[in-house]
């Protein structure tokens, strides 16, 4: 049975939030290490690594042809394995300060939920052949409600709601087990595309993801604000080809992601439609806890909870949440176990 082990000759073991848009990598005993987007830039004259993380996000849009930038994870599960294996032999070794240990470190890493056998296998082989010396998998939403320190373990029903980049996860835990869940599209680059959709058909203007991120994160609104939030935007006139400048307000922002607002809401339904009684009830009651970067969606917390009827709360630091709760799994997780995936998945404390 495999086990945590502590000695100096071993790497610290670690805990990865491998995310389509960010990755965060937390170290036992030393908490959060990495916060980097999963991004990756290559040079395929050479096929060498040009730039991860930060790095490579300055570059988007503004390479060569032969500086491809590349984000190797699409709706939270690998696209493109070999760069995924680069982008976690990067990560790992920087968790790892650089130093040569006798046996890499064990890792656990959060995946949607619903992911099928060969994606959670992909993500396993890739951390292996990353520098892992083995690596266990858990489903994001229940690592998220660890990390919130919600009561997982006990039989109350308790509903959480992952709003990522990639991937929303929504998902009803009791009793250490996923009772009711559903993983949707409808996320953090959906919001994006559809500001991209809307500048362009409104304004006529074409822009770019980083763009449409950025607008997202100063005046995205999904409520009236007290004041009007604005920004100027540039980007290219379709009629002319020449650059132009607009300014959108949150009212803009609030219009162009409607759409996805009436998607994310059928998903939760769906989820709570498959839930028990008695555990909807315990739902009712103690309502709805929302992480991941989607959660600090300005007035997202109000919408949900005038729509579903049920109460909505955000958890502290929600976009480290799942992380942390990864993190926590690392530390002590024998009283876990059953949250792996995989029944070999069994790990127990040195």
């Amino acid at each position: 049975m495999p086990r945590f082990s502590k000695n100096s000759l071993f790497s610290s073991d670690i805990a990865i939030d491998l995310g389509t848009s960010h990755t965060l990598v937390y170290v036992r005993g030393r908490g959060i290490v990495i916060n980097e987007p999963s991004v990756i830039a290559l040079n395929e004259k050479t096929d060498q690594v040009v730039a991860v993380g930060h790095a490579a996000k300055t570059m988007l849009g503004k390479t060569p042809p032969h500086i491809r930038v590349v984000r190797p994870l699409s709706h939270g599960v690998i696209s493109d394995f070999e760069v995924t294996e680069e982008l976690l032999t990067y990560f790992i070794n920087k968790a790892q300060g650089g130093r040569a240990r006798l046996f890499g470190p064990r890792v656990v890493i959060g995946v949607p939920t619903g992911v099928t056998n060969v994606q959670s296998r992909a993500v396993r082989d890739a951390a292996k052949n990353a520098g892992a010396r083995e690596a266990f998998i858990v489903e994001e939403p229940v690592a998220g409600a660890v990390g919130a320190k919600l009561p997982v373990a006990e039989a109350v029903g308790t509903m959480v709601l992952d709003i990522g980049g990639g991937t929303t996860d929504i998902a009803v835990i009791a009793l250490n087990g996923t009772v009711a869940s559903k993983s949707s599209h409808v996320a953090g680059d959906r919001f994006n595309e559809n500001i991209i959709d809307y500048v362009r058909n409104e304004f006529k203007l074409g822009i770019g993801e980083r763009t449409a991120e950025d607008i997202k994160i100063s005046i995205g609104a999904v409520t009236p604000q007290d004041e009007t939030l604005s920004k100027a935007v540039r980007g290219r006139d379709f009629a002319t080809g020449l650059p132009r400048e607009v300014t959108l307000t949150d009212n803009h922002v609030r219009e162009a992601l409607v759409p996805s607002l009436d998607a994310l809401m059928d998903a939760m339904k769906d989820v709570i439609e498959a839930t028990p009684p008695e555990l909807l009830s315990d739902v009712l009651e103690r309502g709805v806890t929302v992480f991941g970067g989607g959660a600090l969606l300005r007035g997202l917390p109000e919408v949900l909870a005038k729509m579903l009827g049920v109460p909505i709360k955000v958890a502290p630091e929600p976009l480290t949440t799942v992380v942390r709760g990864a993190g926590i799994i690392t530390e002590n997780p024998t009283p876990h176990a059953d949250f792996f995936i995989d029944e070999e998945d069994i790990l127990t404390e040195a």
